[in-house]
């Protein structure tokens, strides 16, 4: 009989840091919304930005000053598929999608995952934009 893998509750505060009027305290995420914000987190945070973690982090922000082209999608497709298997055990990657859009000089990112344990597939979708 196989192991049956059971998600546990993940819980984190909000990067607004709001308070809820309720209690007082500050405003949290759960369960998908706290994975989602986290694989956010991963994705823009430049490695060596977090303290005593140099390693942590994906390397897409420098890509986004290079050509606007399927070339550097596949690049920045591979920055982050690699960053989400290294870095965030909760999730079990499906699919990682980035497109260039010429018009707006940006890439349409969507990332399909699922939580380990629940067995619905989640999607983030962003869009990563050149700034400075």
């Amino acid at each position: 009989m196989p192991i049956e893998r059971v998600s546990k509750g993940f819980k984190d505060i909000s990067a607004t840091f709001q308070v809820n009027p309720m209690n007082d305290d500050l405003i949290a995420l759960r369960n998908e919304n706290a994975i989602a914000r986290s694989l956010r987190n991963l994705i823009f945070t430049s490695p060596g930005d977090k303290p005593f973690r140099p390693n942590i982090g994906c390397r897409v922000s420098e890509m986004l000053f290079e050509n606007l082209d399927t070339i550097t999608a596949q690049q920045i497709k591979g920055e982050i598929e690699y960053t989400i298997k290294n870095f965030e055990p909760r999730v079990d990657l499906q699919k990682v999608e980035v497109e260039p859009n010429f018009e707006n000089n940006e890439f349409n990112c969507l990332i399909k995952y699922e939580i380990i344990g629940i067995s619905e597939i989640q999607e983030l979708t962003f869009v990563l934009v050149p700034t400075r």
